[in-house]
């Protein structure tokens, strides 16, 4: 029997265990045909791509582009053939091209980009712009392979004011690289290399969490033993407020317990983590395991209020992961950074290894420096991601570093955080649309809620519509999965199931980014309607 042949019951069960984001392939598919029926318009609120773009930046990379291109045609011009920028005199050469294209798009801002690596930063002027043309140009390897230097110091400078540190503060090495995605493939790799993970040992999770999170630590190649640590607190009001308990945390205590990924604020709940939360993480780990490794994936930092992240509160301890995607509206360019103290517990596991694992490292990198046991660990990361060999050619193209810092002295620039209110009220306002077409389920205030997603548990909004004989009937008789299949097919509306991040069994997960105001009022109805016609099915259950 082939998938067409099917019952749709069957067809459900078949889904449970795959990733929500290839039931998504199936349930678009299912809202595709009603959409064709003429029924309804597809509403795809299973995907985080925002649907809006930071213009200002990109316009400013544009023009730099322009100019650049003009440079090399200085150099030489031949046709369709162009020479490669030169450095003496570029600065000034840019202040002739302002002055004659100050209608240019983005202009004003480059040149308050230039002028701020000068005045804030201490750039030379002409190696500054140099460094910015002859990186758009694309013409060189990256060099440093890890990032161009005075990139870095920019992109660090804005990734340490988002993450709530000091964005002065020079103790901290950046490594760009190609989105959070690739970021979460190098360090598990770079952690099994370097012998600071291995097969069986113990990785905590704290879920609900990007599903790949799940997927990777188990994989062939990794076979972790992994360890939930359950966002499962319940307000007074018994609804979730997504923090974890302290009887959650105090299982990283556990010194067994090797390396701990998070996202903050969270995937799907969208909730960072609170004051008292960060403060007990901190505790743990300095009072009880004090050697664990802490990977935090923060790309959702910018949308919440007063974010601080495990980066700033926990340094030594924590290899933090940044993306642009999402708050700049980049994620085709794949722009993201790998950020680490300089000081920090995995080079010191590395120089605490047994001598057989330190021997066998320095054959490893032996080919890149005459000290390769005094190698840190962003720069094996750097090597890792290339099989070493290739080390020599590692590093994010340099266009998507001009860009990267483009967008960084954009946000620097904006004192008055204007860009910022406009994306967290963009995501505000969806959520009380949202909210306003559920009935019964009143949206809660949450100073650490980011609303870039919500993640409904529906038997809690079952619970305080029908009561707990209404919840049983849900979980002996249906499903999430159902639910969301039911959505599909009779809304043409796809959302994501939220067990498939290890998140409640009932719960589902709506992006609040990616679709327009008065859309998300189609869904909060007919998530109500769905749900109504649910809780009548059962009366008609219980009267039969």
């Amino acid at each position: 029997m082939n998938k067409d042949q099917l019952t749709r019951k069957e067809l459900i069960e078949k889904y449970h265990t795959l990733s929500p984001f290839e039931i998504k392939d199936e349930l678009i598919k299912l809202a595709t045909k009603s959409e064709r029926k003429g029924v309804r318009v597809l509403l795809n609120a299973g995907r985080g791509n925002p649907n809006w773009t930071a213009s200002t930046p990109r316009q400013a990379f544009f023009t730099l582009g322009h100019f650049a291109v003009l440079e090399t045609k200085r150099m030489w011009n031949d046709g369709d053939l162009a020479g490669m920028p030169e450095q003496p005199g570029i600065y000034e050469r840019f202040k002739i091209f302002y002055a004659e294209n100050k209608e240019a798009g983005g202009i004003d801002l480059l040149s308050r980009i230039i002028d701020y690596g000068v005045e804030q930063h201490g750039f030379e002027p002409d190696s500054w712009l140099f460094e910015l043309v002859d990186g758009i140009i694309g013409d060189n390897y990256p060099v440093p392979d890890r990032m161009l230097v005075k990139i870095e110091k920019v992109v660090r400078e804005y990734v340490l004011q988002e993450m709530g540190g000091n964005p002065k503060d020079n103790s901290y090495d950046l490594f760009a690289v190609e989105g959070g995605t690739a970021a979460m493939c190098y360090i598990f790799d770079s952690l099994m290399a370097n012998r600071l993970m291995k097969k069986g040992e113990k990785l905590a999770l704290m879920v609900p969490i990007f599903t790949p999170y799940l997927d990777i630590p188990r994989l062939p190649r990794y076979e972790f033993e992994v360890v939930p640590i359950h966002a499962s607190a319940i307000s007074g009001n018994g609804r979730h407020t997504w923090q974890y308990p302290k009887e959650e945390l105090d299982k990283l205590s556990d010194p067994s317990v090797k390396a701990v990924c998070v996202v903050n604020p969270s995937n799907p709940p969208s909730v960072a983590m609170d004051e008292d939360t960060l403060a007990y993480f901190k505790k743990i780990v300095e009072e009880k395991n004090p050697n664990l490794m802490i990977v935090t994936d923060d790309v959702y930092g910018t949308f919440a209020d007063d974010f601080k992240s495990l980066l700033i509160s926990l340094p030594y301890n924590t290899l933090g992961v940044y993306s642009f995607s999402k708050y700049f509206g980049v994620t085709g360019w794949r722009l993201g950074v790998i950020a680490l103290a300089q000081d920090n517990v995995y080079n010191k596991l590395i120089a605490n290894l047994p001598q057989e694992a330190k021997d066998r490292l320095k054959e490893r990198y032996e080919s890149l420096t005459t000290t390769p046991e005094g190698l840190s660990f962003i720069d094996r990361l750097v090597a890792d991601s290339r099989h070493v060999a290739l080390n020599h050619t590692a590093g994010l193209s340099t266009p998507q570093q001009v860009q990267m810092a483009i967008f960084s002295i954009f946000a620097l620039l904006d004192k008055e955080n204007s860009y910022k209110q406009q994306t967290k009220e963009i995501c505000r306002e969806r959520k009380k649309i949202l909210y306003d077409h559920l009935v019964e389920l009143t949206m809660i205030p949450n100073k650490h809620s980011t609303s870039y997603y919500n993640e409904f548990d529906l038997l809690i909004w079952a619970k305080m519509k029908y009561g707990e004989e209404f919840v049983t009937y849900l979980k002996e008789e249906r499903s999430a999965i159902e639910f969301l299949f039911d959505l599909a097919e009779k809304y043409s509306i796809v959302l994501l199931n939220g067990s498939g991040f290890e998140g409640p069994s009932w719960s589902i997960r709506v992006s609040l980014a990616n679709l327009k105001n008065e859309q998300y009022a189609k869904i909060g109805k007919a998530i109500n309607e769905l749900f109504e016609q649910y809780s009548s099915d059962w009366k008609n259950n219980k009267v039969e």
